[in-house]
């Protein structure tokens, strides 16, 4: 499963009037028969679209609990979005028609004391599962993500972390479920203020379309946009989904002309709509593009579901929607799924499961179907239903805003008391032992072959420093993102007077090693240009991203080296991560090869020289995770020199390029791995690593002795000795 599908599970629609139109308007549906739902244009409800509520909350909890046969059952989300945007728009088109007004208060007060009860209650459990048994490391995050939650812009924070290169491997959040409530509820913001307007102005039902299309449009287009630049925001951010609310929104405006589609084509549209969304759920995948031109499958397919629903009549897909164990599920769909995110998140976690958790999570997933039982009748209908809030929109709006508040108040408290790490005894300085060595390079080898099997007491930085704090490097925007191809600054450090000069390029498997370059470059008077750009490789390849080519890899990287041989450096250091698919047919090793040379040709002439510092190993998951989760017992986290390297065949095609263009090779496994093989997460009182791939930065700057002491060698303190000559 992908992290876009571990982190955006999609939700129920809140409203809970499942019918069109019902005189008791906001009233819950009651579990009755299985028979086929009554008309849209009648007075009875509306028992299909209980029904399609519990298709796709199933979809999505089977999808979310790692059921890979329905990979695609993020599609739940569209299809919750139209429910959502049919049934309250009809709502409001049922009150204007029978007050001559839509009364905003009473609106928001409804939809205050549908939501905020039952998420109150989850943010809160979630948030002590979060304090109790996922943590410290995330824990910060965790909180800020409540009070987000809370507040229903939780989507903001999502899509914007998204767009973090290093932060694709984190483990998701338990309130990231939050993110469709909060899309929901921006676009309840703003169409009811439309909406009333419109009314106002063009009085006549019909015209009411045009301003509901022209948002639909906009927010399409802005959807196939940001997919194709930025998929997080695509994802998540509210302008980029908002159509998909505007078509059901849409579909509510001719709901009184729903009974008149003949039966027998009703049956079939109903039934073709059912099939669209369970084939988008079954054909769908983590590769699948999305939302973009895919989603227009699943919302078609509800809008479908909702029109041919109303007179499908017994031979119509209402006919299985309405059964009892359907309607039964629909009407705890809201608690069945703020519930089943956090149990998935947390219960295996707290089991002590880690990755390897199995069947547990959908055991886990399943048994929210008892709290969502539980949280319906003993939470969200008292109150919701309270003569004391039904009949006052004021009061239904200030219980809302205190329960808001209460949520976000906690969050902050919590943020004040983190859980603690437990930890073992002090370790060695890492970087005083390698430092004051009379040989650096032993004494990093005795560290390696006696690390730390527990956490050590005196870690320095501390694992939270060590996953979020970056160098100067990545605060000066000097390495550039998937998404930019030119730096808005001269990226020079080291000495900036210097006589020699450094360039460091690459990707970040380069730029993670900018701590010990700019160290020794200071020291001996070197200039240090870093050009780096997040997963663009050195080698003249196109490698796959977003189910596409990197084409901005390739742009920049053609316009970097032109800029290199300008310059004429000394010296230029590059480095890749292997962690990379070719775009389109072809032998990746071989195309690696080829490419890595040809850089190579055109970079080495003159007095320039070029350095290749192979990938470094790779640690079995995220180790700053990995050791947080054991730290009393660290080996269960370290990795085997056998198995760090993603893919060997292309580490060997970069050996053959450098030796066929003469270029100088280092392989830093052994500043990484002990003589044994062990590759371990913590050395002395240091962490390797800040992720699933990249060295941490205080572990690099302890390098530096070892890094410094290689590169004299080689090169000599002028850079004008020529290695092998």
């Amino acid at each position: 499963m992908s992290a876009r599908d571990l982190a955006s599970p999609p939700r129920p629609s809140a409203d809970d009037t499942p019918s069109v139109p019902q005189a008791r308007g906001d009233s819950p549906a009651p579990p009755s028969s299985g028979n086929a739902a009554p008309a849209a244009g009648g007075a009875g409800l509306r028992l299909d679209i209980q029904g399609l509520r519990a298709v796709a909350v199933t979809l999505v909890v089977v999808a979310h609990a790692g059921v890979s046969s329905l990979a695609g059952g993020f599609v739940g989300v569209d299809v919750f979005f139209v429910i959502s945007g049919f049934l309250i728009t009809s709502l409001m088109l049922r009150e204007w028609k029978r007050e001559g007004r839509i009364s905003l208060g009473r609106f928001y007060a409804r939809r205050a004391m549908r939501l905020l009860p039952a998420s109150t209650l989850v943010v809160l459990a979630t948030l002590a599962g979060s304090w109790l048994f996922l943590g410290p490391l995330r824990f910060a995050d965790h909180a800020k993500d409540a009070i987000a939650s809370a507040w229903y812009v939780v989507n903001f924070r999502l899509a914007d972390s998204g767009t973090d290169y290093f932060h694709t491997d984190v483990p998701p959040s338990p309130f990231q479920h939050f993110w469709s409530l909060a899309v929901e509820e921006q676009f309840y913001l703003i169409w009811p203020v439309v909406l009333i307007v419109a009314l106002k102005i063009l009085r006549r039902r019909a015209l009411l379309a045009i301003p509901l299309l022209a948002l639909a449009a906009a927010s399409f287009a802005v959807n196939l946009h940001l997919t194709e630049t930025s998929p997080s925001w695509a994802y998540f951010g509210s302008q980029g989904r908002i159509w998909e609310l505007a078509v059901g929104a849409l579909l509510a405006l001719v709901a009184h002309r729903l009974n008149d589609i003949p039966r027998p084509v009703a049956a079939v549209l109903s039934w073709a709509g059912l099939a669209a969304i369970a084939y988008a759920a079954v054909a769908f995948d983590e590769s699948t593009v999305f939302p973009g031109h895919n989603a227009v499958i699943p919302v078609l397919g509800a809008a479908a579901v909702l029109a041919g629903g109303a007179a499908g009549g017994r031979y119509g897909a209402g006919a299985l929607l309405s059964l009892r164990p359907a309607v039964w599920v629909g009407g705890i769909s809201y608690a069945w799924y703020l519930w089943h995110w956090p149990l998935i998140v947390i219960v295996p976690a707290a089991f002590g499961f880690g990755e390897n958790e199995g069947p547990l999570r959908l055991i886990a997933a399943l048994s929210g179907l008892v709290l969502a039982w539980g949280t319906l009748h003993l939470v969200e209908d008292p109150m919701r239903f309270h003569r004391a809030f039904k009949a006052h929109a004021g009061r239904g709006l200030s219980l809302g805003l205190g329960l808001s508040a209460a949520a976000a108040a906690a969050a902050l408290v919590t943020l004040q008391f983190p859980p603690s790490l437990s930890s073992g005894g002090a370790q060695q300085n890492t970087e005083e032992a390698i430092a004051q060595a009379p040989d650096p390079q032993a004494a990093l080898t005795r560290l390696l072959q006696n690390p730390a099997e527990e956490m050590p007491s005196n870690l320095s930085p501390s694992v939270h420093d060590v996953a979020y704090e970056r160098t100067a490097v990545y605060d000066d925007d000097c390495a550039l993102t998937m998404s930019e191809e030119k730096q808005t600054q001269p990226c020079l450090y080291g000495d900036k007077d210097g006589e020699r000069t450094v360039v460091l390029f690459g990707d970040s498997h380069i730029a993670q090693w900018f701590p010990a370059f700019d160290a020794i470059a200071r020291e001996h008077g070197w200039k240090l240009y870093s050009f780096t750009k997040n997963a663009c490789k050195v080698a003249r390849i196109t490698i796959a991203y977003n189910n596409g080519p990197y084409a901005s890899c390739d742009e920049w990287r053609e316009a970097t080296i032109e800029k290199i041989r300008a310059m004429e450096p000394d010296l230029v250091v590059t480095s890749s991560s292997n962690s990379a698919k070719l775009w389109g047919e072809g032998d990746i090793a071989a195309e690696w090869g080829e490419g890595q040379a040809e850089t190579y040709r055109i970079l080495q002439q003159g007095r320039t020289r070029v350095l290749t510092l192979l990938d470094n190993p790779w640690p079995k998951n995220n180790a700053v995770d990995c050791a947080v989760a054991h730290p009393d017992d660290l080996d269960a986290c370290a990795n085997e020199r056998s198995e760090a390297d993603p893919q060997p065949s292309v580490t060997e095609a970069i050996r053959e390029a450098a030796a066929a263009e003469d270029v100088t090779v280092i392989d830093p496994y052994d500043w990484v791995c002990a003589p044994s093989g062990t590759c371990p997460v913590v050395v002395g009182n240091t962490l390797v690593y800040r992720d699933f791939g990249h060295l941490a930065d205080a572990y690099v700057e302890a390098l530096t002795p070892v890094v410094e002491e290689r590169l004299l060698r080689l090169f000599g303190a002028d850079l004008s000795r020529t290695p092998g000559a």
